[in-house]
């Protein structure tokens, strides 16, 4: 049996302050398999663009970059569109989360043992995170275990993994921070079980880049409702 192939997907706008830290441990990652890294700009006004240049050359890189901000999901969805691993992988471009948790990510999904994998913060370690980002965490996973029969404990974890052929069954139309949700949604319907790891996570504030905002916990909330009723 051919050992599978990872493809690496990381939206990004405007990350000119860790753009380059996250490639370079994108790059070094733990990991033995083959892989691919590709890298979509979302519109970033920033200097991200010009640090993605840089790497346009690199043959392991599929860099995109997008005329204007459309949104996490939206740059997700074009990502997937160029990837050819076996395995999709979502990697966030804020240096909240850790490539050294990449092989427990991936050794379900390796050894056969699973065909999505969520990577858990709150099975795992957590620091800096304000209380009220932990509620709205705790929130949508409650939301999303009773709509969806689940018994996951970190449904808005950026760290998810995939084998492709589950993946490119859903029909994503998510735009913005609400690809989670859906995903999440659309996973449960079909009835593919989600496995969990515990991860690391250090957050960040908005001072720092943190994007994601008060509205976009009220739009996951009601993405989770409405997928529950609707494809």
């Amino acid at each position: 049996m051919l050992s599978p192939k990872l493809s690496i997907i990381i939206p990004v706008y405007n990350e000119e302050n860790h753009i380059e830290k996250i490639i370079t441990e994108v790059q070094n990652a733990p990991i033995k398999i083959a892989s691919e890294i590709i890298i979509v700009d979302d519109g970033s006004t920033d200097k991200t663009i010009d640090i993605l240049k840089k790497y346009s050359t690199n043959k392991n890189f599929k860099i995109i970059f997008l005329p204007k901000n459309k949104g996490k999901g939206a740059a997700i969805r074009k990502g997937l569109k160029l990837a050819t691993g076996d395995i999709i992988l979502i990697q966030d471009a804020d240096d909240e989360y850790s490539v050294k948790d990449y092989p427990a990510i991936l050794e379900p999904i390796i050894r056969g043992n699973a065909q999505v994998v969520y990577g858990s913060r709150f099975l795992g370690q957590i620091s800096e995170m304000r209380w009220q980002n932990f509620l709205a965490n705790k929130i949508l996973t409650l939301t999303a275990n009773i709509l969806y029969g689940l018994k996951i404990t970190d449904e808005a974890t950026a760290y998810k993994a995939f084998k492709k052929e589950v993946i490119e069954s859903l029909k994503l139309k998510c735009e913005r921070f609400e690809f989670c949700p859906e995903v999440t949604a659309k996973i449960a319907k079909k009835g593919f079980k989600i496995k969990e790891v515990p991860i690391t996570y250090h957050a960040r504030n908005a001072k720092a880049g943190k994007k994601i905002k008060l509205k976009d916990a009220f739009s996951a909330f009601w993405t989770l409702i409405k997928y529950r009723f609707k494809d």
